[in-house]
């Protein structure tokens, strides 16, 4: 095992060597880049902030945020084109934001309002914006490894270079779908990237209890595939390997298994408490490695980043969200006709009288479509 694990981190080695030789830069970004990846990561920061307060205020039910583990999301995101597929987990609204949705319409979701894509039929923070190939988010644990696994392996059939990339955490590792999803795009060389955010916890299971395995990147070797295991508190060496796993994978060369080791900086969910477990200690450790504040002394050395320059970017992105929440509060619930829409493609007899039923006691409003003023960049 640690000799399979050996060949696959000197394979990779020897190919970014090989890239050296020939002269490809190991951070191919200009500072305008780097600076539109920190406000990504800034407004991540901030929408968690504020879903977090509308929480506690009663004004939605329930929020999940990514407090330490904005640099996993959004390097790995930064990576990939436009055409390329995303299937979530629930702490990656910083993809999301990242392909160009507005704020408000991650807040409309956490709303369950009428401008919700899914018409309130999902829990909060789990988005889907089919234009901008960004798949439903589920709750059961693992299932977005498969979904991806069988997406790409549909584009490799059609002859596409796009790829997919799976989100999950270190818990998902244990599940079922984990295995079979792994070794479906193994088999088969399904243009994915699968990546794992090891934040130390699935809620209040430690990640030493969650494997026996010297790493979760180890576990590629069992599935045919390399396996990279990056700090996923640095934003662009996060950025840098998931380039490298997209390149291998549009070339035909199969998936690849990166783990991006990092914390979880605050509770699981709010309806979660850490301290009953320790959490809070761990979550303490990492506070200096900050991401956000990481990339941000980077930004000093590099290209002469100010206070002024940062406090304008925190100040641009909390009003941003503020506006959002402002205006979506103000949407009326999705309409009761929605109710009967998206469940069969032909509506049975049953359902149909009920339907007519209620919509002649409460005629309906007419339903806002999709993304009617949201055109995918």
């Amino acid at each position: 095992m640690v000799e399979g694990v050996l060949q696959v981190m000197e394979s990779a080695l020897e190919a970014r060597d090989d890239k050296k030789k020939k002269g490809k830069p190991e951070i191919d970004l200009s500072d305008d880049q780097i600076k539109e990846i920190y406000r990504a990561m800034v407004l991540t920061r901030a929408l968690e902030e504020r879903g977090t307060a509308l929480q506690r205020q009663g004004r939605i039910g329930f929020y999940i945020g990514s407090w330490g583990q904005e640099a996993a999301q959004i390097g790995s995101a930064y990576a990939l084109r436009k055409d390329d597929w995303i299937f979530s987990a629930y702490r990656e609204a910083g993809t999301a934001l990242l392909r160009g949705i507005p704020v408000r319409h991650l807040v409309a979701q956490c709303l369950g309002n009428a401008d919700d894509p899914a018409r309130g039929r999902q829990m909060p923070c789990h988005y889907t914006f089919r234009k901008a190939n960004f798949a439903s988010v589920s709750s059961p644990i693992g299932t977005q490894i498969i979904q991806a696994a069988g997406t790409g392996m549909a584009m490799k059939y059609r002859k596409k270079d796009s790829v997919c990339i799976s989100y999950f955490g270190d818990g998902a590792t244990s599940s079922n779908d984990f295995h079979s999803g792994l070794n479906f795009a193994g088999v088969f060389k399904a243009p994915v990237i699968f990546l794992c955010t090891n934040n130390q916890w699935a809620i209040s299971l430690p990640v030493s209890k969650q494997t026996a395995s010297e790493s979760i990147a180890a576990k590629a070797v069992a599935y045919g595939m390399p396996g990279v295991r990056v700090d996923g508190n640095d934003v662009l060496a996060v950025y840098k390997v998931t380039r490298d796993a997209v390149e291998r994978a549009r070339n035909g060369e199969g998936p690849t298994l990166i783990e991006a080791l990092t914390c979880r900086m605050g509770p699981h969910s709010t309806a979660d408490d850490p301290t009953r477990y320790g959490g809070d200690r761990e979550a303490e450790c990492w506070r200096e490695k900050d991401p956000i504040e990481r990339l941000r002394h980077f930004m000093e050395v590099r290209n002469g980043w100010t206070k002024e320059d940062d406090e304008k970017v925190w100040e641009d992105a909390r009003g941003e969200v503020a506006r959002a929440v402002s205006e979506e509060e103000r949407v009326a619930l999705p309409p009761l006709n929605s109710l009967f829409e998206d469940v069969y493609e032909k509506v049975p007899p049953h359902l149909v009288e009920q339907r007519d039923e209620l919509l002649r006691i409460h005629p309906p409003k007419p339903a806002k479509d999709e993304g009617d003023d949201y055109k995918f960049p």
